[in-house]
């Protein structure tokens, strides 16, 4: 049985996870908010990377993490979750034709979601480009450079996210990749370029080579999983704070080392100043509806169903 979850963090952390992974985490929040009475959107901050990002803005735009009623009926993720169509009333979903202004059957976030799903590379395969050192800049920057530039927008999921009202308040912490030197930028926090929710996002989930890097202060920005697939110690530690972080990507492979590995090094620097950490993979049930591939946005049913059930086992 897994540890229960009996009360709600003060850091929230949202990895990158593709199609999948931020069906899985919305899930997973759902059920376990309707199981223990937590409330997701009261945490203290929220850290975003990719996938991440959108769930992260969302919440602390006071939007719950509603899975959908097929999800919350499904028993088991595989009981009912092929059949999932429905509308989730809180962050929705939609299908990738609506992001460019097509009629998509579900809600419309999924629609720009989906346009990631879709790509074969997706948000992950950029850890491929350097480790998660910060002396790695230099070796994503030259990376960076030697990648075709994308040419899609993402500019379907600019405009949900606009219009949730997400504001940099104090709580909200969203990770890019400067495209130029190959640094991590953690976009509301204090002293970063000032930018709106909504790029900062997009920035978070622009895959290098597939997306236009997006321009904010005459830089441009890539994919917040350049750096790292949960950026981690980009929380605003002090001693006795608590943080959970959710890692969709630890459970896949072949991502699943080299994102235990970054979020095990990045959960003991937080630990150095006093931070009390908690790290939740895709369990078994998980990892087998989402598979191997998490850009395949015919199971996102499915990655929602047994999301919604991993939290409702959170329950103590």
């Amino acid at each position: 049985m897994p540890e229960p979850l009996t009360h709600r963090p003060d850091v929230l952390v949202l990895a990158a996870g593709g199609t999948l992974g931020e069906a899985w985490m919305r899930g997973l929040l759902d059920g376990a908010g309707r199981a223990t009475g937590i409330d997701f959107r009261d945490c203290e901050y929220f850290v975003g990377t990719s996938a991440g990002s959108i769930v992260a803005a969302f919440l602390a735009a006071g939007r719950e993490p509603d899975s959908g009623p097929e999800a919350r009926a499904a028993k088991e993720w595989g009981s009912k979750a092929g059949e999932a169509n429905g509308v989730p009333e809180g962050i929705p979903l939609g299908d990738p034709s609506a992001a460019e202004g097509g009629s998509g059957e579900r809600g419309p976030l999924a629609s720009a979601v989906g346009r990631i799903g879709r790509t074969a590379a997706a948000p992950f395969a950029p850890l491929a480009l350097a480790g998660t050192a910060p002396g790695g800049a230099v070796a994503r920057a030259a990376a960076l450079a030697a990648v075709p530039r994308g040419k899609r927008s993402l500019g379907g999921l600019a405009r949900l996210v606009e219009q949730s009202g997400a504001s940099f308040d104090g709580r909200l912490r969203i990770a890019a990749v400067d495209r130029r030197n190959g640094k991590r930028v953690v976009f509301g926090a204090p002293g970063s370029p000032d930018a709106s929710v909504a790029q900062a996002v997009l920035a978070s989930c622009s895959i290098p080579w597939v997306f236009k890097p997006v321009t904010i202060e005459g830089r441009e920005y890539v994919d917040g999983g350049v750096w790292s697939p949960t950026n981690l110690d980009a929380t605003p530690a002090r001693r006795g704070i608590e943080v959970l972080c959710l890692n969709p990507t630890a459970a896949s492979r072949p991502l699943s080392s080299v994102s235990n590995a970054a979020a095990l090094a990045e959960s003991l620097a937080l630990r150095a100043r006093g931070a009390r950490v908690r790290t939740l993979r895709p369990d078994s049930g998980a990892a087998e509806a989402m598979g191997h591939n998490l850009m395949d946005r015919s199971r996102v049913p499915e990655a929602l169903a047994a999301g919604y059930a991993q939290g409702l086992a959170l329950a103590a």
